[in-house]
């Protein structure tokens, strides 16, 4: 599985920071933990248990008890990693205590915005409800709420977005079902704050890639992923012109963690690097050149249009998380290749 593949190990020691010795003997809870990000942060924290005896005490949330038996067969056994199956739009009803929350879960498929928008906006913000509800029983505890360069919506007039910036999401739109649900859970994050002093920071993602990514998204440079590994021409239903941040998967947990970290209460933090600041042709070029194959053009199904961001700039200034020290460890196309060659091989183990 994947932290026995020898490549994902060396990235994670890359990324291992002196500032992670503040998780020793902690005990931190994880929605989504079965997810791109959260799965990749359980990797962390274990390895960390495992060559620096942290012993980290992991709480990790899963929507059904397959997603951990795929992903995660070699911990079931493990003292510090507790599996609980739960549903975060049903209620939290644990007792235990934990000194840190990261909340990863959330629908990020283009396909569901496009036919389940209810439950997108359901899964997101009910969700939040009970995960910060679970937060005022561990009064002590600290909370980071993963949201996405989706809150900024549209601004011509900005290049890269900063934390203080407001653009336009069309809300009479069904797509807007992600953008308007992660805007209401920011704003629930700073209620939960003033009215109840829970210490929450809050993280705006980039466009996070990675081996660590489910196969069955429908987010473009999964599928771009899907048609390389299978040796197959990339697709690419648009002209590419969208301009976003890209960043590994492994750089952005370990920006996670430095939030949760050192991160002030009730601030927001871009995670993201100006070197991943591409075009979305510029992506499927590069991770075209490592799989040795072509790039074609098609055109979208009207139902796969209705998933698709409309935003042509989604890049994110990067200055305030480097404030905290942290700053990326791979290049834009070392990351690539790394994924590639990770899933690669993966599949073929």
């Amino acid at each position: 599985m994947y932290i026995n593949n020898k490549l994902y190990q060396e990235d994670i020691k890359k990324i291992i920071i002196e500032d992670f010795i503040f998780l020793k003997n902690k005990s931190i809870l994880i929605t989504g933990a079965s997810g791109l990000i959260g799965s990749c942060i359980v990797d962390i924290l274990m390895f960390l248990n495992k060559k620096f005896d942290f012993n980290i005490n992991i709480f990790a949330i899963f929507s059904n008890i397959e997603n951990f038996e795929k992903r995660f067969p070699s911990y079931k056994n493990n003292k510090h990693f507790n599996i609980l199956v739960q549903d975060i739009a049903n209620l939290f009803d644990y007792n235990f205590y934990v000194d840190y929350i990261i909340h990863a879960a959330s629908n990020t498929h283009p396909h569901l915005y496009g036919t389940k928008p209810v439950e997108t906006i359901k899964l997101n913000i009910i969700g939040t409800l009970n995960v910060f509800n679970f937060a005022k029983k561990n009064k002590n505890s600290k909370s980071i709420f993963l949201s996405t360069m989706e809150v900024y919506g549209s601004n011509y007039n900005i290049k890269a977005f900063k934390e203080n910036d407001i653009g336009f999401v069309n809300f009479m739109k069904s797509r807007a079902c992600y953008p308007e649900s992660k805007r209401t859970c920011e704003t629930l994050c700073h209620s939960y704050i003033e009215e109840y002093d829970l210490d929450i920071v809050i993280a705006r993602l980039g466009y996070i890639y990675g081996p660590t990514v489910k196969m069955d998204s429908t987010k473009a440079d999964v599928q771009f992923l899907a048609k390389a590994l299978n040796n197959e021409n990339i697709i690419i239903k648009s002209e590419g012109l969208q301009k976003r941040s890209y960043l590994y998967v492994l750089d952005a947990a370990a920006g996670l963690l430095t939030i949760l970290l050192k991160g002030k209460k009730g601030e927001t933090y871009n995670v993201a690097a100006k070197s991943g600041n591409v075009l979305l042709r510029d992506y499927a070029k590069q991770l075209a050149q490592i799989a040795n194959v072509r790039i074609v053009f098609e055109n979208a199904t009207e139902q796969e249009q209705k998933g698709f961001s409309t935003v042509l700039n989604s890049t994110l200034n990067d200055e305030k998380i480097k404030s905290l020290g942290w700053n990326e460890k791979f290049t834009f196309n070392e990351a690539i290749e790394h994924t590639f060659k990770i899933k690669k091989e993966l599949i073929n183990a």
